[in-house]
């Protein structure tokens, strides 16, 4: 199954190259919409992107499909976190939440969501599709674990990566 993408839409959108002054304007959603499209497109993953409408929303919840990606505005009085927050509890550990709002991340991690920051996914977004490398599933050496430990009487393999670090690494893989 595939893993489903709920993004915060203007947590995004203000990593954008318009910055603060284009957040809310529609152009600015387009064309986040289209590089979500070009994602969705390559990676298979269903995307639900969660907007505001808090302060100048529409009085009931709005949804619409664009380009293939679920758009939420949340209705006036409820912020997308809590939007973010129902769907995290309707997918569970079937969905990945892009947000760098800590309180939404923490959320998420307690429901068992895999979590990624939204400067991350905008590298991932950005970077197009990945190509193979000529040994697959060998992690190339990075000089990382030269790093000189001060105790010595540890167990385990030293070159192995802790398992929280490990865990992360493979949730990544996926996008």
């Amino acid at each position: 199954m595939a893993t489903h993408v709920i993004i915060d839409g203007y947590n995004l959108l203000a990593l954008g190259s318009g910055g603060a002054a284009r957040l809310g304007s529609e152009e600015a959603r387009d064309a986040l919409l289209r590089e979500l499209a070009g994602y969705r497109h390559r990676k298979g993953h269903p995307i639900t992107i969660v907007f505001d409408g808090w302060q100048h929303g529409a009085a009931t919840e709005r949804r619409e499909h664009r380009a293939g990606i679920e758009v939420v505005y949340s209705r006036r009085g409820e912020k997308a976190d809590q939007v973010i927050q129902r769907l995290v509890g309707e997918f569970g550990r079937d969905c990945a939440v892009v947000s760098s709002d800590h309180e939404i991340a923490d959320y998420a991690r307690r429901r068992g969501a895999f979590v990624l920051d939204s400067r991350e996914f905008a590298a991932k977004l950005m970077s197009g599709p990945v190509r193979e490398t000529a040994v697959p599933y060998k992690e190339l050496d990075r000089g990382e674990d030269e790093i000189r430990r001060s105790h010595t009487d540890k167990k385990g393999n030293p070159r192995k990566l802790p398992k929280t670090l490990r865990r992360r690494s493979r949730g990544l893989k996926r996008f």
